[in-house]
C-alpha cells in the first residue's frame, strides 16, 4: 500500500500537512491499466480523488477530534473523471448529447501539423471561424486550415482572445518558453495572502465542511467539479453565473449536484453590491475565469483578502502564473494538444497496432483528465488551506492550472502500449443501464429553490468515488438550471 500511496504522499508533504493521516488512505493496489490509454490515469485519478477526500478527513478531524478512514476504488474513480457523460434526469429524453460541438477538434495545417479548435462557446466558434474566413462546416474549417502553419494560427488565435493550441511532442514542448516557464510547477500551490487570526473551532458537525461557505464562480468541468466535491463534504455552496455569458447546461446539471445556483452581473451596481455583501461572508471563493478578469473588477485574491481576512481564495489557469502565456486562455482538450499528450498517445498506439502513418493523427486521452484533475486538486488544496486557518490562521490563495496538472500526470510515468491498450477497458458505454456503470451511480432530486420552485426530478448520475468512514458525502440534491436560489447565505447552525 505504501508504494500506491506514494504519489499521494508527496502532495500531502508539499502543503506540509500531517504525514501519519497517510496511513489512512486506502487506495487500489492496481490501479493501471484502468481504461485504454498509456498513461497512469488510474493512479492519477484515485490519488487526487483521494486527496480530496483525505483533506476533507483532516479538516474534521481538526474541528472534531474524529479520526476516519478515506477510501477509493480506481475503476470508479475513473467513471467519475468522466461523470459529465454518465447522467440522466427524470422525463427528459434519453438521446446522448454531444460532449464537444461539431466543429471542434484537429484539422491538419499547411506545415503537415494539426491545430486543435474549441468550439463550445458560441463566441469562440464565430472567433475561428472569423479568422479563416469560411462557412461552418468542419470541411470548410479543414479546407481553410490548410492555409495556416500550426503554430501561427495559434498565435493568431490568441491575439483575437481565441482559443486554439499546435500539436507538440512532449520534447518541443519542453524546449517551448512556456514549457520551462512551468518546469518545476507543483500542481497544487498555496500562498498566503494577508494575515487573520485562527478560525474557531466548533459547532455540531455531521460532514467536514458544515458551516463553510463556497462562493463558486467556475465554468465547464475544472472549477465545477471542486464545488462539487465541496458541497459532498457539507459546504454551502453557491454557484453564481452571469446571466448575460453563454453557458453549457450539459456539463453544469451534473457539476452543479449539491449546490445551490444564483446569478448576478457584475458589471451591474446593484448586483456587485450584494456579491461584496456574499464576499464578505464566504470562507472559500473558487473561480476559474480568464487570468486577471475578477481582479479588474476589484475581486481578485488580494482585494478579497482585504474585504474578508481569512479567506481561501482559490484560482484555476490553463497555463499557469509564469511565463509569456500566463494570461493565454485554455481548456483541457487544449493544454493536451500543446503539451505533448496527444502526441505521446497516439505514438504509444502506434506501437500497439504496429502501425505508423507519418504524420500520426493526434489521439486525446479518454477522458477530460487534466481537468478532473485539476478540480480535485482545488478541492485538495482548498480543504488543505482550511487546514491552516485552523492551526495557523491567515488567508490563502491555492493556485491550479491545468498544465502542471499534465506536467504531474506526465510525471507518473507511461505503461508499455500492448498492456495499456491490450488490458485497459475502455469506458463503459453511456447507458446508465450498463451493469458496471450500474454499480456506481446514486441518485438526486431537484431542490425546491427560488420561491419554492422545482418540480422534484430525479436525475441520476455516478456517485462519489471518495468513501469517508465516518462521514458519508451529501448526494441528495440538485439544482438542475442556474438561477434556482436566491443570491444569499443559508444560516450557520449555532
Amino acid at each position: 500500500m505504501a508504494a500506491i500511496c506514494a504519489p499521494a504522499e508527496t502532495l500531502w508533504r508539499s502543503l506540509r500537512l500531517p504525514v501519519d493521516a497517510i496511513s489512512r488512505l486506502r487506495l487500489s493496489e492496481q490501479p493501471d491499466p484502468v481504461v485504454n490509454s498509456s498513461f497512469k490515469l488510474g493512479t492519477a485519478a484515485q490519488t487526487v480523488i483521494g486527496l480530496s477526500g483525505l483533506a476533507a478527513a483532516e479538516f474534521y478531524k481538526l474541528r472534531t477530534g474524529v479520526e476516519q478512514s478515506v477510501s477509493v476504488e480506481v475503476r470508479h474513480a475513473a467513471l467519475e473523471f468522466k461523470s459529465e457523460a454518465y447522467y440522466s434526469i427524470e422525463g427528459e429524453s434519453e438521446k446522448k448529447f454531444a460532449l464537444f460541438d461539431t466543429l471542434a477538434g484537429v484539422y491538419r495545417t499547411k506545415d503537415n501539423s494539426y491545430v486543435r479548435i474549441h468550439t463550445n462557446f458560441p463566441h469562440h466558434k464565430q472567433g475561428i471561424l472569423d479568422i479563416l474566413g469560411c462557412k461552418p462546416t468542419r470541411e470548410a474549417i479543414a479546407d481553410a486550415m490548410l492555409k495556416w502553419n500550426a503554430v501561427d494560427f495559434e498565435t493568431e488565435a490568441s491575439k483575437r482572445k481565441m482559443v486554439a493550441t499546435a500539436l507538440r511532442s512532449f520534447e518541443e514542448w519542453d524546449a517551448h518558453y512556456q514549457g520551462q516557464a512551468l518546469a518545476g510547477t507543483p500542481p497544487v500551490e498555496l500562498v498566503r495572502i494577508g494575515e487573520a487570526p485562527k478560525r474557531e473551532v466548533g459547532g455540531n458537525l455531521a460532514c467536514p465542511l458544515d458551516g463553510i461557505r463556497v462562493l463558486d464562480l467556475t465554468r465547464v468541468l475544472a472549477g465545477p467539479v471542486c464545488g462539487r466535491t465541496l458541497a459532498a463534504h457539507g459546504a454551502d455552496v453557491l454557484l453564481i453565473t452571469s446571466p448575460k455569458l453563454p453557458a453549457l447546461p450539459n456539463l453544469d446539471v451534473d457539476t452543479s449536484r449539491g449546490k445551490r445556483t444564483t446569478q448576478l452581473d457584475l458589471n451591474e451596481a446593484g448586483d456587485r453590491e450584494i456579491f461584496t455583501s456574499l464576499l464578505k461572508q464566504t470562507d472559500v471563493f473558487l473561480q476559474s475565469y480568464r487570468p486577471e478578469g475578477l481582479a479588474a473588477k476589484g475581486f481578485g485574491a488580494e482585494e478579497a483578502a482585504k474585504l474578508r481576512p481569512g479567506i481561501v481564495y482559490a484560482s484555476l489557469r490553463a497555463y499557469g502564473w509564469d511565463g509569456p502565456w500566463k494570461d493565454r486562455r485554455g481548456f483541457d482538450s487544449l493544454v493536451q494538444t500543446a503539451t505533448g499528450f496527444n502526441v505521446a498517445e497516439a505514438e504509444a498506439y502506434a506501437v500497439y497496432t504496429e502501425t505508423g502513418p507519418s504524420p500520426l493523427p493526434p489521439k486525446p486521452l479518454p477522458m477530460q483528465a487534466l481537468d478532473h484533475a485539476a478540480g480535485y486538486m482545488l478541492a485538495f488544496g482548498i480543504q488543505a488551506a482550511l487546514c491552516k486557518t485552523l492551526t495557523e490562521g491567515g488567508s490563502w490563495e491555492v493556485r491550479v492550472s491545468l498544465a502542471a496538472v499534465g506536467r504531474w500526470i506526465r510525471s507518473l510515468g507511461q505503461l508499455n502500449p500492448v498492456v495499456a491498450f491490450r488490458d485497459g477497458a475502455p469506458l463503459p458505454p453511456r447507458d446508465l443501464n450498463d451493469p458496471e456503470v450500474s454499480r456506481y451511480v446514486t441518485t438526486a432530486v431537484q431542490s425546491k429553490g427560488l420561491d419554492g420552485c422545482g418540480n422534484g426530478k430525479m436525475m441520476t448520475a455516478i456517485a462519489h468515488a471518495a468513501q469517508l468512514s465516518m462521514t458519508p458525502v451529501r448526494e441528495g440534491e440538485a439544482p438542475m438550471r442556474l438561477d434556482a436560489h436566491r443570491p444569499e447565505w443559508l444560516p450557520r447552525e449555532e
